[in-house]
């Protein structure tokens, strides 16, 4: 409550789903620190939840990095019976759908009424909540501008054709203001037409068209092609109109650990400027035992240094079992022996903001995931991409052929990356010309985006705009 004579702070709700990808909550968190140094008052509101414990303890750990930021759990919805077994996206999309009325409630109950709502894309049926409560809805995106210029022309896309995206075999789709997109490229959810993934995208691209607005992780000198297209209305299916457009990214934040620093970061201490290459690939990433090994003997061949995150294969997780994998099992023979010294392999987890910030990292294999790509940028370190999963395959060609700041591992959707492949894009990124100048170009982005978060900057320009507009 306000003392008498001060005014009270203007409430922003942030909703995002519990069982989402956790990159998701990251930025979305960052985004209400920042909101939250502007002067607003900021609750984080974690919907379609089941009794979820692994969701919980994330929850509890994002409170307790975010003491600036509310947190509030809505209570514990059903899980929908007639789903399609194992589709995840569809399963997060239906449990933010049902908390629907646990929000209503928590936001009639505030006081005084929130300023702005601001929706993760899971949580796109929620725009009419807002609506119905008269309240600015907002959504947050949190993937790049390419990306949210080719949802939004998603539905033309369908209307344009009568057979499923997957059944247009090698064809390459044409999009206002990004690359054209070979359809194998596009997000597993588009392939098929009458799935309910599909449907749920398509309506998502009209509930953005209702939205006050689109906020993305993304800034515009990265992106002004599809930028320009968006805010020139060439993006929205015909009839709808385009929100206004808010680029206020890159939002990363470097975890500063103190003493509890990671033993790679001290690793990285003693190595060359600019001289390891280092490969992650997220939450969800991981390799069969025959795949990682692949890498291994391409690291070996490759003879430069490098830094490599290993998680446990698919399937072997279980009851009793330890989380990290066996390395020793798991490698070729005499791998580690060999390369000591020269290459450090960290399982299941590191430091990855960190690690990309180092002065020795020069190099980054990753799975093309936006907040991983906007991490690099910042870092300035040039990128190998090596998409898995979701819209990865996408980043990909914006990477490759809109931004020109990574080039692609052949193989990655086929059967395997093979080693002598992974040896060669290794040595060419760390030796050849072309390596130099993929470098010079992620070190000119990374200028790009420092200026942009800078005073004046247009990334903290919009985002300045937005707050006063709230607190309005």
């Amino acid at each position: 409550m306000a003392s008498h004579g001060e005014e009270a702070k203007k409430h922003v709700v942030i909703y995002a789903p519990a069982p989402m990808v956790n990159s998701h909550l990251v930025s979305m968190a960052e985004l209400g620190e920042l909101l939250a140094a502007r002067g607003l008052e900021v609750t984080v509101a974690l919907g379609g939840r089941t009794d979820d414990e692994a969701a919980d303890s994330f929850a509890d750990g994002a409170a307790a990095a975010h003491p600036a930021l509310s947190f509030r759990r809505l209570p514990p919805v059903t899980r929908p019976r007639d789903l399609p077994a194992h589709d995840h996206v569809a399963l997060v999309f239906e449990l933010a759908r049902a908390s629907n009325p646990d929000l209503r409630e928590f936001l009639r109950a505030a006081s005084p009424p929130p300023a702005a709502l601001v929706l993760n894309f899971f949580c796109g049926s929620a725009v009419h909540v807002g609506a119905e409560l008269g309240i600015p809805t907002y959504f947050f995106f949190t993937s790049s501008i390419c990306s949210l210029a080719e949802l939004l022309y998603h539905p033309v896309i369908h209307e344009r054709t009568t057979v499923s995206l997957r059944d247009l075999g090698g064809e390459r789709l044409h999009f206002p203001g990004i690359p054209e997109i070979p359809v194998e490229d596009l997000p597993a959810a588009y392939l098929d037409r009458d799935s309910l993934t599909n449907r749920l995208f398509l309506t998502l691209s009209e509930q953005m068209c209702e939205s006050h607005g689109l906020i993305v992780n993304s800034f515009r000198a990265l992106e002004p092609r599809a930028t320009d297209a968006i805010v020139n209305g060439l993006c929205a299916p015909p009839g709808r109109r385009t929100p206004p457009l808010h680029c206020v990214g890159p939002l990363t934040k470097l975890d500063r650990a103190g003493a509890n620093r990671h033993e790679c970061l001290a690793w990285l201490d003693t190595q060359p400027d600019a001289s390891v290459v280092f490969l992650c690939f997220g939450t969800m990433g991981r390799f069969s035992a025959e795949q990682t090994r692949h890498v291994a003997r391409g690291l070996e061949t490759s003879g430069q240094r490098f830094l490599w995150v290993v998680r446990r294969p698919p399937g072997e997780d279980g009851a009793g079992k330890p989380a990290d994998p066996d390395l020793d099992a798991l490698l070729p023979d005499g791998f580690l022996a060999r390369t000591k010294g020269k290459g450090l392999v960290v399982p299941s987890w590191a430091p990855q903001r960190e690690v990309l910030a180092h002065a020795a990292v020069g190099g980054f294999v990753t799975h093309c995931g936006w907040n991983s790509v906007l991490e690099a940028i910042v870092g300035g370190v040039p990128m190998l991409a090596w998409p898995m999963y979701a819209e990865q395959r996408m980043n990909k060609v914006f990477l490759v052929e809109e931004l020109h700041l990574a080039v692609a591992l052949e193989g990655y959707d086929k059967e395997a990356v093979r080693d002598e492949e992974v040896a060669a894009k290794v040595r060419w990124l760390m030796e050849s010309d072309g390596g130099r100048e993929l470098r010079e170009r992620t070190r000119a982005a990374m200028r790009q985006a420092k200026a942009a978060l800078s005073d004046g900057g247009e990334s903290r320009t919009a985002l300045l705009e937005l707050a006063s507009q709230w607190k309005r």
